[in-house]
């Protein structure tokens, strides 16, 4: 921490730092809440803290910005959760761990939630400098943006002036997003049978994924190790027939599930070659895009198993589920339209559970990939539960905001920012809807990598050029 806190800019990692010793998973964010409002109380910040934890800090205009638009800084408070398979840190009691290795900023064994932290820390940066010119400032952090954007859907609109804000929550330095794609979390429920458990239990992991966000990496081809499941025990079961006892695989549903173990039961031999086999193949097929996929298997213990129909139906589902990428954009080239993720997936007492994301920048395509996965379901008996629906950001035309923040980016580094739309969900949409025709936003960030896994780091040297940047901005806005 100590070498953290020596990084440039000194107040922006200070902060980061502190807030990393905060435990502040999603739905975990009672203690990062009380955080920012005592740091308000000792600068006698006005701030409004809700139910939900979001929390809101006012700062007044420097001199000479009174007359200028108020200005929101936005960003989440809450982060994935994500560890090695050795790490033994409960991170809901917890904080980080960070280390410093050349450039890069990681942490030990966990994610590092730089998403969204980084906003968190220069928000707080912007809120505690005595030296900086800019307009009247409101600095909006929202909770559980990870689980559906909850924090800021429950959010009083009615308690911000600003109708233009600054979203801290994009991942490429020099990369503006101003549109986004909406979506929806769907919970599978397809009923099973169980009965006692006959012939040799064995337990199966598929580790050594890359895993991954299911909104900016889908396109990456990650394996899922949740649907990789369905087919190495329906290939299992072609030749030595099973008889399913437990899965579990994944924490959340915006995260490429990057382990999944099993166990199952069979009275047939072969089960060792027959894994090595698969294997093999599977070390083939994902040598680019997870060279490290591995499959084991060893003895294990059960009491009871799946019925045969309940185990033909759990591979049967996990074979024919919609997954990935549904649709690319005919309008942006290179751009994700609509795709799904199965983040979670549990074989309960009396029910296997599926959890997703579904994401689309179409509406009606979105609701068409829900009405595909609900029609599966319905046909094994099962039922689905639609939740957490989060608007897009639709693109503006006319954006000043945008304009301004070109200009400023365009003399700071003497090229021309990338403007795109993303495939993941921003906390914008909700904004968007809340403000309607007077809402004006652009996203930006940081260089960060491997988000939602234990490999995510940031970029030091681009976390300070984009302060440096953030700092320009609010001082160029004194005649927007």
């Amino acid at each position: 921490m100590k070498n953290v806190r020596e990084l440039e800019p000194t107040s922006v990692f200070g902060f980061f730092a502190d807030i990393c010793r905060i435990p502040r998973g999603s739905y975990n964010t009672k203690k990062i809440s009380d955080f920012l409002v005592e740091f308000a109380k000792e600068r006698n910040l006005r701030y409004i803290q809700d139910e939900l934890n979001n929390v809101i800090i006012y700062k007044d205009a420097t001199f000479g910005y009174e007359d200028s638009s108020t200005i929101i800084l936005q960003g989440h408070m809450d982060m994935v959760c994500e560890k090695t398979d050795s790490c033994n840190k409960d991170m809901t009691e917890e904080g980080i761990d960070l280390i410093v290795e050349d450039d890069w900023l990681t942490a030990v064994d966990t994610t590092l939630g730089a998403d969204n932290g980084i906003a968190v820390a220069y928000m707080l940066a912007v809120l505690d400098a005595a030296d900086l010119k800019h307009p009247a400032i409101e600095c909006v952090f929202t909770s559980d943006e990870e689980t559906g954007l909850e924090g800021a859907e429950g959010l009083d609109g009615s308690k911000l002036k600003g109708r233009k804000m600054i979203n801290l929550d994009s991942e490429e330095e020099g990369v503006f997003s101003v549109s986004c794609a909406g979506g929806v979390t769907a919970d599978v429920f397809i009923p099973i049978e169980r009965t006692a458990a006959k012939g040799r239990a064995y337990a199966l992991t598929i580790s050594g994924l890359l895993g991954g966000h299911s909104g900016m990496e889908i396109n990456k081809e990650h394996g899922n190790a949740n649907v990789l499941m369905g087919r190495i025990l329906n290939e299992i079961n072609k030749e030595i027939p099973l008889n399913i006892v437990t899965v579990n695989g994944g924490n959340a549903d915006n995260v490429i599930c990057k382990r999944c173990d099993a166990v199952f039961c069979t009275e047939e031999k072969g089960v060792l070659e027959k894994v090595a086999a698969i294997e093999k193949v599977l070390i083939t097929e994902y040598a680019t895009s997870d060279p490290g996929i591995r499959l084991s298997v060893e003895d294990s213990a059960a009491d009871n198993m799946l019925s045969d129909e309940s185990t033909e139906k759990v591979i049967s589902y996990l074979l024919c589920a919609p997954y990935g990428i549904q649709n690319m954009s005919a309008d942006i080239d290179g751009l994700v339209e609509t795709s799904l993720n199965l983040g979670v997936l549990n074989i309960k007492e009396n029910d296997m559970y599926a959890l997703y994301s579904v994401r689309s920048s179409v509406k009606s395509r979105q609701n068409y990939t829900c009405d595909k996965l609900e029609a599966l379901v319905k046909l094994l008996g099962g039922h689905i539960e639609l939740k957490s629906s989060y608007p897009g950001w639709v693109y503006r035309i006319d954006s000043p905001l945008r304009d301004l923040c070109v200009s400023v980016f365009r003399e700071q580094y003497g090229y021309e920012p990338k403007i795109e739309a993303i495939h993941a969900g921003l906390e914008c949409g909700f904004f968007a809807g809340k403000f309607n025709d007077d809402f004006d936003a652009v996203s930006f960030g940081p260089d960060l990598a491997n988000v939602h896994t234990p490999d995510e780091k940031m970029s030091i040297s681009s976390a300070n050029r984009v302060w440096t940047y953030l700092c320009n901005v609010l001082e160029a806005s004194k005649e927007y």
